[in-house]
């Protein structure tokens, strides 16, 4: 089973923008790293990898509210790095599904 690239920066742009509390990215992070985790057990049946990432688009979508209590948003530079972060985990594990279609659940 192949772990994953412990040198990658998950969410690296939400980060260093202060316009995102560091603590929703944490919350934001947690969710892609239990994907990550998911992953890393060798699973490779694409409707179950697809299924875990729905959950953490919709567990994502949950914390929109939140980041607007803190004077911010999953906007277009969140959107940018949560696409590219899921985009280099289905590259690292070799998985053949769209970035678009592993976050179509969004609505941010």
């Amino acid at each position: 089973m192949k772990k994953f690239d412990e040198n990658y920066k998950l969410l690296e742009e939400m980060y260093l923008d202060g316009y995102f509390p560091d603590f929703l990215v944490d919350k934001v992070r947690g969710l892609v790293q239990d994907v990550i985790a998911f992953l890393e057990t060798g699973e490779r049946d694409k409707e179950k990898i697809q299924n875990k990432f729905d959950e953490m688009t919709l567990s994502i979508n949950e914390l929109q509210e939140e980041f607007e209590d803190n004077d911010s948003e999953i906007e277009t530079v969140a959107r940018d790095s949560i696409g590219e972060t899921v985009e280099y985990i289905l590259r690292w594990f070799d998985i053949d599904i769209d970035v678009e279609d592993a976050i179509g659940e969004r609505d941010w």
